[in-house]
């Protein structure tokens, strides 16, 4: 199977929607911050591993807090993605926080600001 295909597509697309559901309600781990979302996941081909992209909204405590968490949860979540999903093997998830919401918002803010000085100016 190849990385882009359609198959691959439609796997990275269940397994995101599971990961997402299986954080949000089946781990208690405390560590774990209420604002935390799988942006992106991609599964390896081979079905073995998977890149689970994480946004935390929060200080940098919160988000290392989480990560340590979910780290924690891996094989829980592992075994429960296994009964959910059908898939010939379970891969071995590997947590990445995502930063790129958290940026998006900063520009945003940095470019309001930019805005509203020149609107002083004038």
């Amino acid at each position: 199977m190849r990385k882009n295909s359609i198959k691959n597509t439609r796997i990275n697309e269940e397994v995101l929607r599971e990961l997402a559901d299986l954080i949000r309600n089946e781990v208690k781990d405390p560590r774990i911050g209420v604002m935390t979302s799988v942006t992106r996941v991609e599964v390896a081909p081979d079905l073995k591993t998977c890149k689970a992209y994480i946004s935390v909204l929060g200080d940098e405590k919160v988000q290392e807090d989480t990560i340590a968490g979910l780290k924690s949860a891996a094989p829980f979540i592992r075994s429960q993605l296994a009964r959910s999903v059908n898939l010939r093997n379970t891969p071995e998830i590997r947590f990445i926080l995502d930063q790129s919401i958290e940026y998006g918002v900063n520009m945003s803010k940095l470019i309001d600001d930019v805005n509203s000085k020149d609107q002083t100016n004038d």
